[in-house]
């Protein structure tokens, strides 16, 4: 028993326990459930279920997700009998992140209480529904990236519970839209990762009973405000993915192909006589970009284009408020105006020039103040 207790993770309003061992969580049920899987194994509409899980694949860095069997279902048929769960009486969902990093978060209102168990990540997997895919095999499945386990204190119709998913589906890309996260194939910003897999659970128990799970009814908010607030903790703790990380210009840039790396290159052909090394070059750039009334103007540069790639405004204005923008930034940095603003027709070349050319201004002055404080430092002690 006390084995048992160290491995709980919470006790539900429902009843259900989550347990975590074996790299895994697993939700065991107490009584009847509802159950809608996006699952390959044993994925779609069940009331006969005893458990659902969601597991760690990983194996360590840089290598491929474990499996234990030459299909996803059968490696998965394997996970469940590990777990000691009836195989045929459960569904499973693969991850790449650590169950260690999950999040639980509840939200209630009266008697209706909703639960958001997640784990996720999306720094390698994150994508923009309607990026160009990767492959055309029916029977391919990867690892998921962002699992999610719903679980509402009610009874609810099963077209209730794909509702519920739905919902559940566009919290999470909210979540993912007020942290600014990248897709890692396009240009665009996050509205998942490619093989994100979501169990939505309903108590079938409940004297409680909804016919609507939308943004305008109570359940749909408890779902909406439980599922964003556990992907937002999720992410902080399985990929760092925080507010504070993403107020970095260089890191908002690089959905661009704005990198340390391409900013690199193009110093190399602007530098002339006496150019900095690499290292300098980046701890020059790194404190440009620092400085603190620079950021919300890049932020603008770059919504600007946003707006512009999604059909908002037309390429004459965006070109002329990015020039704007630019002519604030170059004062920001004590630049000229004349050679450091020059509005290009690939709208971000323009921000590497002036990112390249305040540290080709600026960069020697930046080190030499480093390289006194640190001085200065030596001295004192």
């Amino acid at each position: 028993m006390e084995e048992q207790k160290q491995m709980e993770l919470a006790r539900l309003t429902t009843g259900d326990i989550a347990y975590r061992y074996d790299k895994s969580i697993v939700l065991v049920f107490s009584g009847p459930r509802k159950v809608l899987s996006t699952s390959l194994y044993n994925g779609g509409y069940h009331e006969d279920f005893e458990a659902v899980f969601n597991r760690d694949m990983t194996q360590g860095s840089g290598m491929p997700c474990e499996s234990f069997a030459p299909t996803y279902v059968e490696s998965m048929k394997i996970v469940a009998e590990r777990l000691g769960l009836a195989p045929e009486l459960t569904s499973g969902m693969g991850t790449a992140a650590h169950m260690e990093n999950a999040s639980i978060v509840s939200r209630s209102y009266k008697e209706l209480t909703v639960t958001a168990i997640v784990t996720g990540g999306v720094e390698t997997n994150g994508g923009r529904v309607g990026d160009p895919a990767s492959y055309y095999k029916t029977a391919e499945k990867k690892c998921g990236t962002i699992n999610i386990m719903l679980v509402i204190d009610a009874d609810l119709p099963p077209g209730i519970l794909a509702r519920a998913l739905v919902t559940c589906t566009e919290a999470k890309t909210a979540a993912l839209q007020e942290l600014m996260a990248p897709s890692r194939y396009s240009t665009g910003l996050a509205t998942g990762s490619g093989t994100d897999q979501t169990i939505v659970v309903a108590n079938s128990e409940s004297p409680l009973f909804f016919e609507g799970a939308g943004k305008h009814s109570k359940l749909g908010e408890l779902i909406g405000l439980a599922v964003m607030a556990a992907v937002k903790e999720a992410l902080k703790r399985q990929s760092g993915l925080t507010p504070a990380q993403q107020h970095d210009l260089l890191r908002r840039l690089r959905r661009f192909g704005v990198t340390e790396e391409a900013l690199w290159q193009r110093y190399r052909e602007e530098a002339g006589a006496d150019p900095l090394i690499k290292a300098q070059f980046i701890t020059a750039l790194e404190k440009v970009t620092a400085v603190p009334a620079l950021f919300p103007l890049g932020v603008l540069f770059i919504h600007l284009y946003d707006e512009y790639l999604w059909g908002l405004l037309e390429k004459e204005e965006t070109w002329e408020a990015a020039e704007t923008l630019l002519k604030e930034m170059a004062e920001v940095l004590f630049l000229s105006l004349k050679e450091s603003v020059s509005m290009q027709d690939d709208y971000m070349k323009s921000m590497e020039h002036l990112l390249v050319y305040a540290v080709i201004e600026r960069g020697r002055e930046t080190l030499g103040e480093t390289a006194s404080k640190e001085t200065h430092a030596d001295v004192g002690a």
